[in-house]
């Protein structure tokens, strides 16, 4: 009959414009879904490089800035409290942070840059289960004991560590505290998440 060629082109019709709108609808579909998969603007600023001024840090302050949604510690530490850190090597489980995470140029005994040594960039979170331990610069406080010079005590499970971030044996952290990539933009300001072009 006719009719069956009428209806079999309608049919072909049929089939070709349902099956390009289920194609744009796929598309559709698929395009906020594989969006999805991106870091947010929010995740991507949570992740770059921050800036800190340090022009008004004293020796012996300590500031935090936040990087990564984590704590960093910026310690200007004093001539004598440099001097100290020499005292301690036999009671601190990694001296010389061979086993800890830092970058090369912080891998020495103030884990700092040679240039501006007095300066130490620490992430402020415990190695043992991530508290955020206390700056604890006072010399032999009565709770901390008569050998105390200063550095970082962790009141959630007692862990210690000296003013460069280094553990000290027989507590529960098992690696110093984190140095993070950082490096100075100019005498007042330092970049944290960076290693510069001087690393």
């Amino acid at each position: 009959m006719s009719s069956d060629g009428v209806n079999e082109g309608r049919r072909r019709f049929l089939i070709g414009a349902t099956s390009a709108v289920g194609a744009i609808g796929a598309v559709g579909a698929a395009v906020p879904f594989v969006q999805s998969w991106q870091p947010s603007a929010k995740a991507r600023t949570a992740g770059a490089p921050v800036i800190a001024d340090i022009s008004k840090l004293e020796v012996g302050q300590r500031m935090t800035v936040e990087w990564r949604g984590q704590p960093v510690w910026i310690l200007r530490r004093s001539p004598e409290a440099m001097s100290s850190l020499t005292k301690l090597e036999e009671s601190l489980r990694d001296p010389a942070s061979d086993e800890s995470k830092q970058p090369e140029y912080a891998k020495n005994q103030a884990r700092a840059r040679q240039d501006r040594g007095e300066i130490v960039v620490l992430k402020g979170l415990c190695t043992h289960l991530g508290c955020s331990p206390l700056y604890r610069p006072e010399v032999a406080p009565a709770d901390l004991g008569a050998d105390w010079i200063g550095g970082f005590f962790c009141p959630c499970h007692g862990s210690k560590f000296d003013l460069s971030g280094r553990v000290y044996k027989s507590v529960p952290a098992p690696l110093n505290l984190e140095v993070p990539p950082y490096y100075f933009m100019s005498d007042t300001l330092i970049k944290i998440g960076e290693d510069g072009e001087a690393a």
